[in-house]
């Protein structure tokens, strides 16, 4: 069942991601409290508010102390104390350019998942399928890239060959029904975008609308293979 990641920006979403109806995403420009929930880590290398890859993204000590203080906060499900809440932490990664990506991200493998303790995601960008990708150093996989790459059939199947391997699928940039969707049926786990940032109390109820529709048909139709 898709799970989808929003800013924990208003105590309505923050008490939806409490019953576990969504989860949060954390990122350094966010500048929000963790909440007691299911989450994932995002870098903010994508594109910026002036719409410039990367502009966003703090600094590599700058992200290491926001991962370090996340790492410190962190929380475990309360039911089961041995669960972690943290999905994921995205290791920095070059918009559009895989090759640019696995360069920069993999000295990052280690240092996330050892040295900080938190799991850790690739993500991916156009041309990943024509690369080996480094399955054994990484906990899940974000699936980023432009928007015709991400919707193709390269992504899904890295989606499909994750799922086989038991790693965390996640999509970002998803804000319409059609793309929440999408993200679904290639077998993604979770999925962000921005949906919630502007009037976040107002698309709510869309979203949530939204996810009981995917939810109604996985019940109708079975679990996706």
């Amino acid at each position: 069942m898709l799970l989808y990641m929003a800013n924990p920006s208003t105590a309505a979403i923050r008490a939806k991601m409490t019953d576990g109806a969504l989860g949060a995403i954390m990122s350094p420009a966010q500048g929000n409290r963790l909440p007691g929930a299911v989450y994932c880590i995002d870098n903010n290398c994508g594109p910026g508010k002036d719409g410039k890859p990367g502009t966003g993204y703090p600094g590599d000590t700058a992200y290491i102390a926001y991962l370090q203080n996340l790492a410190q906060a962190r929380t475990t499900d309360p039911c089961d104390p041995e669960q972690d809440l943290c999905l994921f932490a995205a290791a920095p990664d070059v918009l559009g350019d895989a090759a640019a990506t696995l360069d920069r991200s993999c000295r990052w493998f280690d240092l996330i998942r050892y040295v900080i303790g938190l799991p850790v995601a690739l993500v991916a960008q156009d041309g990943l399928e024509h690369l080996p990708v480094p399955w054994d150093q990484i906990d899940a996989l974000f699936i980023g890239g432009s928007t015709q790459w991400k919707l193709g059939p390269a992504a899904a199947g890295l989606v499909a060959e994750a799922n086989a391997r038991n790693k965390w699928t996640h999509m970002g940039r998803v804000n319409t029904r059609q793309r929440l969707r999408y993200a679904d049926c290639i077998g993604c786990d979770s999925a962000d975008g921005t949906g919630l940032t502007r009037a976040p109390d107002h698309n709510l109820a869309q979203m949530l609308r939204w996810l009981d529709e995917i939810r109604g048909q996985l019940a109708l139709f079975g679990p996706r293979p």
